[in-house]
């Protein structure tokens, strides 16, 4: 299996053989550069578990999936997803920021009223969060739980990474803090998507038993063709269900 550990033990021996072997100085460059590419694929490649293993499917049969919402709640958005979501009677999860929570706390609560999940995605959803020390990003991650705590009074169980980067710090952030790490099985890549049916076509290719799709509702984009995605969904045979049941995870602490 190909993770942190592994690697690490693999070329720690293969350093000893070069050592051993006392090969030109370029194979050393070479094994470093190999190693180097390797971990960077498995700091964005969530659904890899490379660092920590990562809940981004369920192993099943059944003719479901689960769709999920990052980065809000946002004012712009927020409230027209859960209007659609609302009148196909649909339950979504929503990995929210922390830092966007105040002044939209009635988006909040709508989300929880509804029925939805609400998960953590950090409170500063910062660009350098990955480089954060293992506790200041779990100090970044309680306070999105005291955020979500002060205003619906539940802490999360249920985490997505920033960008959907792990590494070791994260792994140690998480577990710390007793969280489950989620990701997706299809990435909709609706923040820069510009055409309606390009996105619409890309989604519902990735239909299939057990699937996790990450959305943004922040995204006006998004909103517009998801009336059609549920549609489509619904056409061929899947139902929508909660993350959290299909995944057999618990939500809330």
């Amino acid at each position: 299996m190909l993770n942190f550990r592994n690697t690490n033990i693999f070329f720690i021996a293969l350093l000893f053989v070069l050592i051993v072997l006392r090969v030109p100085f370029y194979f050393y460059l070479l094994s470093i550069i190999i190693y180097s590419l390797i971990v960077f694929w498995g700091c964005i490649n969530i659904s890899a578990g490379f660092f920590i293993p990562v809940v981004c499917h369920a192993n099943t049969s059944n003719k479901e999936i689960a769709i999920s919402f990052d980065d809000g709640p946002a004012i712009e958005h927020t409230a027209s997803v859960l209007d659609v979501l609302k009148n196909q009677n649909i339950t979504a999860t929503f990995f929210c920021i922390g830092n966007r929570i105040a002044g939209n706390e009635n988006i909040l609560r709508q989300i929880h009223n509804d029925g939805h999940i609400i998960g953590n995605h950090s409170y500063s959803h910062h660009f350098w969060f990955d480089l954060y020390s293992a506790k200041k990003m779990l100090k970044d991650m309680q306070q999105m739980d005291a955020e979500l705590q002060r205003v619906i009074g539940v802490k999360p169980k249920l985490f997505r990474p920033p960008y959907g980067v792990t590494n070791p710090n994260v792994k140690k952030a998480i577990i710390k803090g007793g969280y489950t790490p989620v990701g997706w099985s299809l990435r909709s890549m609706d923040t820069v998507a510009k055409d309606e049916n390009i996105l619409l076509q890309k989604i519902c290719a990735g239909i299939k038993p057990g699937a996790v799709f990450l959305f943004h509702d922040t995204c006006k984009i998004t909103l517009d063709v998801l009336p059609r995605f549920i549609k489509e969904v619904k056409k061929m045979g899947y139902n929508i269900v909660p993350l959290d049941k299909m995944l057999a995870l618990t939500a809330y602490e």
